[in-house]
């Protein structure tokens, strides 16, 4: 199978997926991550294959989902409905702000997935590309990595709100809350990453970390794997992240949200980031043309 957005190998029993649009930050557009969905499936299905690697080209692992033009998928693609123009879920999703709970319908993918998935992460790792990566079994990050939601700022709740299920209550709360965010040591350190290590030392240390789990067979790492699932199922883990979802639809219909959907719409999605962002001073936020203050949308209500 022919893919343009990712990278496909086989190496032993390892299987490597490696997002492929380093200069779009690797964006998640609907035809990445059909063919991501793809990808995983035929790794799942090779029986040579005992776990699964998800990594990334380029100075990123993720920025997130893309917002721009190019996350339509083209016409005629093979990996996405063709009626709805998505990852097929099981349903086109028709409703308004219907994105958030397709995108977690998508994810649950790799938790079903019969395999481990170990991403490996470097640079930034942003709102959609946290939701990809907090679905894979492990995560090994390196130090200087930055994992953060800045959409939480302007755009809407979390699409999948992940973060009471990975961190400390507190920390939970201010990454939801706030969009800034931790770097690779941090996120280790509180529980979200599985290792934290070197830049340099990333690529071989996922693979050794691979290839130790790989020792043991197939049938035991699926049922390991689903053993554990079905704990945090019992727990909530399904009802809470779906409800999540109606919590994130109806954030983006508060009356602030009109004006980042004006911007966005009047100035373009280059400008509305630098207007979210500018009194953080940071993402885009950091460019010159940002502005350093602005009123709060909804203050003057």
């Amino acid at each position: 199978m022919t893919y343009e957005n990712i990278l496909f190998e086989t190496d032993g029993r390892l299987a490597f997926i490696t997002l492929n649009r380093p200069e779009k930050l690797n964006a998640l557009s609907n035809d990445l991550r059909g063919e991501l969905f793809h990808a995983l499936k035929e790794a799942e299905a090779d029986r040579s294959v005992g776990v699964i690697v998800l990594r990334a080209n380029g100075r990123a692992f993720s920025a997130g989902y893309d917002l721009s033009p190019s996350r339509a998928a083209r016409d005629g693609s093979t990996f996405v409905h063709p009626r709805s123009g998505l990852p097929d879920t099981g349903t086109t999703h028709p409703a308004h702000y219907d994105w958030s709970r397709h995108v977690l319908l998508g994810n649950w993918l790799l938790w079903e997935l019969a395999k481990p998935v170990v991403a490996q992460i470097q640079g930034y790792c942003l709102a959609g590309g946290t939701e990809l990566a907090s679905f894979c079994d492990f995560r090994i990050v390196a130090e200087d990595a930055q994992v953060g939601y800045p959409p939480v700022r302007a755009m809407g709740t979390m699409d999948i709100m992940w973060a009471p299920w990975h961190l400390p209550m507190t920390k939970a709360r201010e990454f939801a809350y706030v969009g800034d965010s931790f770097s690779g040591k941090d996120m280790a350190e509180m529980g979200w990453a599985t290792y934290a290590v070197p830049p340099a030392e990333l690529p071989g240390f996922t693979e050794r970390f691979a290839r130790r789990m790989a020792n043991i067979d197939n049938d035991m790492l699926m049922y390991s794997k689903r053993a554990v699932n079905r704990q945090y199922e019992a727990m909530g883990i399904r009802t809470g992240l779906m409800s999540g979802t109606d919590v994130e639809a109806m954030s983006k219909h508060r009356p602030a949200a009109q004006e980042w959907n004006r911007r966005l719409r009047e100035e373009g999605l280059k400008a509305a980031l630098e207007w979210r962002d500018g009194p953080f001073r940071d993402f885009r936020g950091a460019r010159a043309t940002a502005p350093a203050s602005r009123p709060v949308a909804g203050s003057d209500a």
